[in-house]
């Protein structure tokens, strides 16, 4: 392994490191107003969603009702107020329902 190498993996690390040290360097100990909180709490429900939500429409290949009606029954079971669990199976048992017709 050449040198090359070795100052693009230390670059990566600083690359990775600085943007986790700095927040916590500068933001220890003090206090962020509630909106600030509210909104960061929420960041990582955002990027999941953004990473789940195309995936949905190419579940099956040929057959976009398939994660149209998947997502949709997800999407009920959780507004209904019902946990993950609940999500998931009511999920798999209604896609395994419209499987057999389909």
């Amino acid at each position: 392994m050449g040198t090359a190498y070795w100052w693009m993996l230390l670059g990566m690390a600083l690359v990775t490191y600085i943007p986790r040290m700095i927040p916590l360097t500068v933001l220890d100990g003090k206090k962020l107003p509630p909106l600030i909180t509210g909104i960061l709490s929420n960041i990582p429900f955002a990027v999941l969603g953004a990473l789940i939500f195309p995936a949905v429409f190419y579940v099956q290949e040929g057959n976009i009702l398939f994660g149209i009606i998947g997502a949709g029954t997800a999407f009920l079971i959780a507004i209904l107020g019902f946990g993950l669990m609940p999500v998931v199976l009511g999920t798999i048992g209604v896609l395994a329902v419209y499987s057999l017709f389909n």
